[in-house]
């Protein structure tokens, strides 16, 4: 017998917004999935709601979820729990910003020594993310990356490839220059709170067929691309990585997944890429600056799996230096909510492939260039097939000539699978994100 679970009142809905363009090499597809065997194994152990599915070619696609509807009822629902938890902490209003992240951790003086509760404060369509709740901390000691296929205990590496769920700090400041992409087993989250820890001048982070991975409180910058190597991606297996575009965050068919107050600039691809039917995403709190094409969400306008892509970006600040793509969406539900744009030079929000972009309550200041004022650029797409794509413009601020252009007729059932939190009004976006990125937080005061 089976339960049906009544959907809650639209209050507790948000909206997502965007997915980008760019192809992504056979080869690598076909590769990357015999790493993901340690990983399913510790999918399986943990409980997770994430599925398994067959890519174009018979290539296994962890933890992708077929049904959008399935992450926004349990969305709904968690949101609930969410209230409560934070309703417990009991802290002083007067530390409260708006912000429900930070609202939930960021007021207690004591927050080193719950580090753990940052796992029970997402939002959005990845919220459910769990990262390494679930299991014992590991002390970073070691900034070095000598050899990607037998990494030093203590390093970063060795850290991200255990099977066992693992919630990763570090011991102190340090620059970490991967020799090869960082390739991350599902259940860890890297908590970069207490330490200045920068990922920088070699390869980065790569989310490739796994699930529940959190990514908090990091400097990401420089990234540059590597390949042609051998590299390990659990305690079991190692094997050949081609060449990798050097993207600051990669996540490639992978599920419930939370970035969260990171600083990103500068790398020689994206700077948080999804794709390849990765879905249940949250991107929050996050700087970025100078860089081309900031966010790609959804592998191409051919790959149909895709549709079931679901992303929330809220509480970012895009700022200087930054030209297109923030993000850039093909298929799925993309929840643009509560973010900063205050610098593009091309246009901040685009698409292709028919996504649903719900944008509510951001602020947008076009720049200078009269000719760069709109937000929203359909690529490549002549308007008699776009006019019919659910776009929409809800609570946003447009300011200096800033205008966005709407589309579709707007069908409840789309934009409830792009809603995936409550937006606060646009006047607030400027405290709500003054924290974004990753923040200075030092032991036995507030963060």
């Amino acid at each position: 017998m089976s339960m049906v679970i009544p959907r809650l009142p639209f209050l507790f809905l948000l909206v997502i917004s965007f997915v980008g363009g760019g192809d992504i090499c056979p080869s690598r597809v076909v590769a990357a999935a015999a790493m993901a065997q340690g990983s399913l194994r510790a999918t399986a152990s943990n409980g997770s709601s994430s599925t398994m599915a067959q890519g174009p070619a018979g290539d296994v696609v962890v933890g992708a979820v077929d049904d959008p509807e399935f992450i926004a009822t349990e969305v709904e629902i968690r949101q609930i729990g969410n209230i409560t938890a934070r309703r417990s902490l009991g802290y002083l209003s007067t530390c409260v910003t708006g912000n429900p992240i930070d609202d939930c951790w960021r007021c207690d003086p004591e927050w080193h020594l719950h580090r753990k509760r940052l796992a029970d404060c997402g939002i959005g369509f990845g919220r459910s993310a769990m990262g390494g709740r679930n299991g014992r901390f590991y002390r970073v000691t070691d900034p070095s990356d000598d050899d990607p296929v037998n990494p030093r205990p203590g390093t970063l590496r060795y850290a991200v490839i255990q099977d066992e769920p693992l919630w990763i700090v570090f011991k102190r400041d340090m620059v970490i220059t991967l020799k090869q992409e960082l390739i991350m087993n599902s259940f860890k989250t890297i908590d970069g709170r207490g330490a200045n820890v920068h990922i920088a001048n070699g390869a980065c982070i790569t989310i490739q067929f796994v699930t529940n991975i959190i990514i908090h409180g990091l400097h990401i910058h420089d990234c540059k691309p590597t390949g042609n190597a051998m590299v390990r991606s659990s305690p079991s297996h190692y094997g050949w990585r081609t060449i990798a575009d050097g993207d600051a965050i990669s996540i490639f068919g992978s599920s419930h997944i939370w970035v969260d107050h990171n600083s990103l600039s500068n790398c020689a691809d994206g700077l948080v890429d999804a794709i390849m039917g990765s879905t249940a995403i949250t991107i929050s709190n996050n700087y970025f600056t100078h860089h081309n094409e900031v966010m790609l969400l959804g592998h191409s306008d051919s790959y149909v799996r895709d549709k079931a892509m679901q992303v929330t970006i809220a509480f970012n600040h895009f700022g200087e230096g930054l030209i297109q793509r923030m993000p850039r969406c093909r298929h799925g539900y993309f929840h643009v909510v509560n973010n900063d744009y205050t610098h593009w030079e091309m246009y901040a929000i685009g698409g292709s492939a028919n996504p649903t972009i719900n944008s509510q309550s951001n602020r947008y200041l076009a720049p200078t260039n009269p000719f760069a004022k709109e937000v929203t650029k359909r690529v490549e797409t002549s308007s008699d097939v776009w006019e019919s794509w659910n776009w929409r413009s809800e609570g946003d601020l447009l300011l200096n000539g800033a205008y966005f252009t709407p589309s579709g007729a707007g069908a409840s059932a789309s934009y409830s699978r792009a809603s995936s939190l409550g937006a606060k009004s646009s006047s607030m976006v400027g405290s709500i994100t003054a924290g974004a990125g990753a923040l200075p937080c030092r032991k036995g005061s507030l963060c």
